[in-house]
């Protein structure tokens, strides 16, 4: 059931994720179209400082659903009750808060960006574009989190899907019949309410929770510890932004959007792969199956760092062209920017290969032990990326990032290795060495291509076929020499599937 439930939750993340990509591209790509960069940077600007206030609600998701897994493994719907209700309770206070913060920011955040917009334009545009975001992360988490922990969450991503696409076409409408950017995020804001109100109608029929049962309060007690490692998160995904706000130019700010739009989308592609598994093995971990979680852990690394270094490879040698084609007929700013696409490309795959590391800890419910690693990624993040970027602006940053991701990455897989796994370093120093390898040589081998002049996605897609045609090769030739036994695991499991499959059928 655990690998039913992965595979399910892996196709639908993989939908979810294709869709989220091309509506990312085409929004994005309206936007400029009808307003210019600087519309695109203000509403991206906004969007990311609003990501402050979110941290508002982090760690409490982690923790449930660590707490979550033992009583959904003995099936005891009291405990899940008391656990769904402090959740539920927690967040509701949390969702007021945030308010009075949303409120405050809209009044000091024009002054930011005074020089190209007014202040009620700007205070008017980050209370709509707020709102979209407290509905999407304050209703139902107590309800996603409980899906995710039950290795349930196509539940929730198939409303998901349904919303993403509904707000393109709502915003593209919007546009087309020449509307205000305003009343484009306002119809954003109104379709963000679907998934919310059927995640409460699904889980509270299915589950059967008792909302007169006393919230479990004890069980989400590491919420705080939880904390640190979220705001770790949220600073490595927004310091940049941020940063680039206070210091640079707001066009800066665009560019950043449009490379980060695919970097993030290589990134979100390579989560759906992992969607799951963290519930997989928290599983394991509550029924005390060792052997088993090593077993599969090992597989489940060389898969991440494998599909992860296709990736961000082809993702290295492709993503400036694609910002070229992108971005054809915006002249406002420069939008051909190599060595800070490379940046950023590996900055994600760090983001990448850390996953099952990460994963892993939060299972194991291990937040205290590694609070401080994410206290000390945040303020490196920050005092890097502040020293940095008024001399090399959009390089500066993501070096920022990079020296912080790279700090947390090692250290994440340390820890997991050392207090969870029971095994040696060495494996995770083998799997960085070989991924380095094999980008050189992928680098070596696309100098001999070909390569044509960007002024169409056709030429753009028919020199992406021959970079991944060359990944692959480079790949497939790495792991048959460094990766025998994972290869001979896999092959046994995938086996062992389809042979059951076919019984049930």
């Amino acid at each position: 059931m655990r690998t039913k439930k992965a595979v399910i939750n892996t196709m639908t993340s993989i939908m979810a994720e294709v869709v989220s990509i091309i509506c990312g591209l085409i929004l994005p790509r309206l936007i400029l179209g009808a307003f210019g960069s600087s519309y695109n940077g203000i509403t991206s600007s906004i969007t990311q400082f609003l990501s402050c206030i979110v941290l508002l609600r982090a760690g409490v998701g982690s923790v449930t659903r660590a707490a979550l897994y033992n009583p959904l493994s003995q099936k005891d719907k009291s405990e899940i009750s008391g656990i769904v209700n402090a959740t539920a309770i927690f967040m509701k206070k949390v969702a007021l808060i945030y308010v009075g913060a949303l409120i405050a920011f809209a009044c000091v955040y024009p002054f930011f960006v005074r020089n190209s917009f007014s202040w009620i334009f700007s205070a008017t545009l980050v209370l709509i574009i707020g709102s979209s975001t407290f509905v999407d992360n304050y209703f139902g988490i107590a309800y996603q989190m409980l899906l995710q922990a039950d290795q349930k969450n196509y539940v929730n991503t198939i409303p998901q899907i349904v919303t993403t696409i509904l707000n393109t076409i709502v915003a593209a409408v919007l546009i087309h019949c020449g509307a205000g950017i305003h009343l484009v995020k306002l119809g954003s804001a109104i379709v963000y309410f679907i998934r919310p109100l059927f995640l409460s109608y699904y889980v509270k029929k299915k589950y059967e929770i008792d909302a007169d049962i006393k919230p479990n309060n004890s069980a989400i007690s590491q919420r705080w510890d939880a904390f640190a490692q979220q705001a770790a998160a949220f600073v490595n995904n927004n310091t940049d932004v941020i940063v680039l706000t206070m210091f640079s130019d707001i066009k800066e700010v665009s560019v950043y959007t449009v490379y980060y739009m695919v970097a993030n989308g290589l990134y979100k592609v390579e989560q759906t792969f992992t969607d799951g598994i963290e519930a997989a093995f928290g599983n394991m971990l509550a029924k005390k199956e060792n052997r088993v979680l090593q077993e599969n852990f090992r597989v489940v690394e060389y898969l991440v760092f494998t599909s992860a270094a296709f990736l961000f490879m082809c993702g290295a040698a492709l993503i400036v062209p694609f910002a070229e084609v992108y971005t054809l007929g915006i002249s406002d700013v420069s939008y051909k920017r190599p060595l800070f696409g490379m940046l950023m490309c590996l900055n994600q795959f760090l983001f990448c290969v850390r996953l099952p590391y990460h994963m892993l800890v939060d299972a194991a419910g291990h937040f205290k032990q590694t609070r401080n690693g994410a206290i000390f990624e945040a303020f490196l993040n920050v005092i890097v990326s502040v020293t940095l970027v008024i001399k090399f602006g959009l390089i500066g940053v993501t070096i920022g990032t990079f020296c912080a991701l790279l700090f947390r990455t090692l250290q994440y897989s340390i820890y997991a290795s050392k207090n969870i796994l029971q095994r040696k370093y060495r494996f995770v120093a083998e799997h960085i060495a070989l991924s380095i390898v094999q980008a050189v040589i992928v680098s070596l081998v696309l100098k001999l291509i070909y390569v044509p002049i960007f002024d169409s996605y056709i030429n753009w897609i028919l020199y992406a076929i021959e970079v991944a045609i060359v990944v692959v090769i480079v790949l497939i030739i790495s792991s048959a020499i460094f990766y025998k036994q994972e290869l001979r695991i896999l092959r046994r499991k995938a086996k062992v599937f389809w042979e059951r499959r076919s019984k049930a059928n």
